[in-house]
């Protein structure tokens, strides 16, 4: 067996978060190595058209975005390697990580910047128009923007559903919100919320039986109703998914302290540190309330100047 990679920072995941960490890093002179992950460039690769991040005045695609602040790292000579972490020990003073491929790495600081995943409802329709960027979208707050004045659906029943909605519904004619039991999940101020906005329709008992579109884009949904049966198309041109994201934090769990939901816990507010000394968290892995790209790449600097500070102040 090779031995074991003796390295500074190991940087975890690669959207915003993992490579801004990477652009202080290395400018640190920390020398960083960045496993991607298992989808490189992270949720914004499945985003056609970021318009809402600064210093981009015509808008960026998301996968060329990614492209770009991959190139930025590299500039600085960060290690980026192809491939993913899939387990780790934190329990003494150099924190051990594998690969897939059995590679074992020691680092004294590492970032997390694993992300979340949005959870989709797994319908074939549903991935085939979120594929192509043809209408199909787990962010209203970046994509509703496109829908100005059209017609659209959003699937959920808890407060970032509510929220959604209500943003929704400031852009477009009207909102229909498919809610699956016969109640929200809210709290009761943003259930009233939505309830009280005229452009929002609520169906309870509603379940998606098919994204509908022209092979382009979205032109529809198919619904059933759970108590009738009743099935019935709306027509919309934006089907919008907002029922929870997934922390990408399974790995992590034996040592660095998660939310009931599995998001990271801040160790101290105001930092990037979690509960284990040197080990660190950027993006939406601790980040359940923004979720943009900018936010997560603010994170990804301040988890960069936390582990350069960490780092002075072992070696010394």
């Amino acid at each position: 067996m090779n031995s074991p990679e003796r390295i500074k920072c190991l940087i975890i995941g690669s959207g915003p978060a993992g490579y801004t960490a990477a652009i202080y890093a290395a400018r640190a002179e920390m020398k960083p190595v960045l496993y991607q992950g298992m989808q490189p460039g992270g949720q914004l690769t499945t985003t056609n058209e970021v318009e809402n991040f600064p210093g981009y005045p015509d808008g960026v695609s998301g996968p060329e975005m990614m492209v770009q602040l991959e190139a930025q790292a590299k500039r600085f000579e960060t290690d980026i390697r192809f491939g993913f972490i899939t387990k780790v020990d934190f329990s003494g003073d150099l924190h051990k990580c594998w690969t897939e491929d059995g590679h074992e790495i020691h680092a004294d600081t590492v970032i997390i910047s694993t992300g979340a995943s949005a959870k989709y409802l797994g319908l074939e329709s549903e991935q085939h128009y979120l594929k192509i960027g043809g209408g199909v979208s787990a962010c209203a707050v970046c994509d509703g923007f496109f829908y100005r004045g059209q017609e659209t659906v959003i699937v959920g029943a808890g407060d970032s559903a509510c929220e959604e909605a209500h943003y929704l519904s400031k852009l477009c004619t009207k909102v229909t919100m498919l809610v699956r039991r016969d109640e929200f999940r809210a709290s009761k101020i943003m259930a009233e919320r939505v309830k009280n906005t005229p452009n929002i329709e609520i169906l309870f008992n509603t379940q998606t039986l098919e994204v509908l579109g022209d092979g382009n884009g979205v032109t529809g949904a198919k619904v059933k109703n759970s108590k009738t049966g009743e099935e019935r198309e709306i027509p919309c041109t934006g089907f919008f998914v907002a029922i929870g994201h997934q922390p990408n934090t399974e790995i992590f769990k034996d040592y660095i302290d998660l939310d009931e939901t599995g998001y990271i816990k801040y160790a101290q507010p105001g930092t990037s540190k979690t509960n284990v000394p040197g080990v660190f968290v950027a993006g939406d892995a601790a980040d359940k309330n923004y979720r943009q790209a900018i936010t997560a790449a603010g994170t990804g600097c301040m988890a960069a100047l936390d582990a350069e500070r960490y780092l002075a102040a072992i070696e010394h």
